[in-house]
């Protein structure tokens, strides 16, 4: 959300050479991993099965757009120094900017809530709860939400009511005779949007992600206690004994990749939101370089979300290879009569979700 450069701050040569190497393979990353995502979930019918997945694919657009309307921009005047298309312009970044970013936001929320319902609760109540209304209602809340704290009080001049001077300040550099892009918030709209963005979706991911953790946890138990009491039937035992080891396997990795999500998305917007709210409250006086850091952070976060939701995902991965290898009969799916459990779905009580 802010860019705040300044001669003072300025980056030196080698500097701007290792930046934008770095740069350019974030915004290459985000492009191409989110771009993959898509294709993936539109040539593969199986994929398209699975409700999960239209959050993902939602989240990979609004990551693809991160990509392609916000970072680029936010590069080139970082590499510059100087912001050199327009101040009109620059309101319509930091909007998207904001709009953009809040979704992903959302959208990791939602599969949060998602996958809560598939794992946590009884099948029937996750088809009550996940029906197409509601999938495409939360959807919409993903996109329309963050336009209530980013076109609408940024065009309006919300955010800088009462520290218009200290903005005008920031935004030209007489000694360099350069121009800035700088977006500064007041203390009312930091706090309300901060909360609305990252506060109250931290807090819904990290109850159902602790729910869904202990639940695989409590599973896993129980099957280790089956496997060690032995089946009831010697003719029953090796099916069972295989299913129930297949499960206990796949709750466990679920588990872990539960650890992993919530681990990038904290260790990626925690440092920006926090310094967000800290920032107004103590006269701006946050270093520019600090906060290009943290919001970079936050921006790498597009870049990793196809692979934690997407790419840990083995349906994923052999419809990527499939994409990537031009169709190769190698990649594709067993013959249903071949199998016992199907590769593309994973069954916890009784309901199908993404988690492989």
């Amino acid at each position: 959300f802010f860019v705040l450069p300044s001669s003072s701050e300025g980056f030196g040569i080698a500097e701007k050479i290792v930046l934008l190497a770095f740069i350019s393979a974030v915004i290459l990353m985000a492009i191409l991993g989110n771009l993959l995502v898509m294709v993936a979930v539109c040539r593969d019918r199986q994929l398209r099965k699975i409700k999960t997945n239209y959050f993902i694919v939602s989240l990979a657009f609004a990551d693809l757009l991160v990509s392609v309307l916000v970072m680029p921009f936010g590069a080139i005047e970082l590499v510059q120094d100087n912001w050199i298309y327009g101040e009109m312009f620059c309101l319509v970044r930091t909007s998207l900017d904001v709009l953009l970013t809040t979704a992903s936001i959302l959208h990791l929320c939602c599969i949060s809530l998602d996958r809560y319902y598939a794992i946590c609760c009884q099948p029937l109540v996750y088809r009550n709860k996940m029906t197409p209304l509601r999938i495409a209602v939360m959807l919409g809340g993903c996109w329309v939400i963050p336009t209530f704290i980013s076109f609408l009080p940024i065009m309006q001049g919300w955010n800088s009511i009462g520290i218009i001077d200290l903005i005008q300040q920031r935004q030209f550099n007489k000694a360099s005779n350069s121009t800035y892009c700088i977006f500064m918030v007041n203390k009312p709209y930091a706090i309300t949007c901060s909360v609305v963005a990252f506060y109250i979706p931290f807090l819904l991911m990290v109850l159902a992600y602790y729910r869904i953790y202990v639940t695989a946890r409590e599973h896993a138990r129980q099957i280790r206690v089956l496997q060690r009491a032995g089946a009831p039937a010697e003719g029953r035992q090796h099916h069972p004994d295989q299913h129930s080891t297949h499960r206990m396997k796949t709750e466990t990795k679920a588990a872990k990749t539960l650890c992993i999500i919530m681990g990038c998305f904290c260790l990626c917007w925690a440092p920006f939101f926090i310094t967000n709210i800290v920032d107004p409250f103590i006269n701006y006086t946050v270093p520019g370089k600090l906060w290009t850091a943290f919001l970079w952070l936050g921006y790498i976060n597009s870049g990793l979300n196809p692979f934690l939701y997407a790419f840990l995902n083995k349906s994923f991965r052999r419809a990527f290879l499939i994409i990537l290898c031009c169709g190769d009969e190698r990649y594709r799916r067993p013959s249903i009569l071949g199998q016992t459990v199907p590769c593309s779905t994973t069954t916890i009580n009784g309901s199908t979700h993404v988690l492989r």
